[in-house]
């Protein structure tokens, strides 16, 4: 964690305050967010599903994404009262008007995968 007054932090806030796309990215970035809301965006979840639809996810690193998720409004978590417990995520309205991007960003990664394998299998 970095102190507030750091030259870091001050320049984080600064692009932050000044950019959409990197606000963006802040919200989306990491390893494991993009899986998270792909299967999200698709269908609501129980926990043990999503946890098994993301291999190589550790149980600790799901729950402080998803945690990141809902912090954002992107995600929302509602836990049911029975036993044993069943917790359920799903998309909020604001996070599915990012759908749209989802797929564009998506259909984009897909297109340049299939580029850069078709050049390097050139070589």
């Amino acid at each position: 964690m970095r102190k507030e007054s750091s030259t870091n932090t001050f320049n984080e806030k600064q692009i932050m305050d000044s950019c959409g796309m990197a606000y963006s990215l802040s919200i989306l970035g990491g390893r494991w967010k993009p899986a998270i809301l792909c299967r999200l965006s698709h269908q609501t979840m129980r926990y043990s599903d999503l946890k098994n639809s993301i291999e190589n996810i550790s149980e600790r690193m799901l729950i402080a994404q998803l945690r990141e998720l809902e912090a954002d409004q992107i995600i929302k978590r509602t836990v049911y009262p029975v036993v044993p417990p069943r917790v359920e995520y799903e998309m909020t309205d604001l996070g599915n008007t990012m759908k749209p991007m989802l797929r564009a960003m998506s259909d984009w990664g897909n297109m340049h995968r299939s580029v850069t394998e078709k050049e390097i299998e050139a070589v």
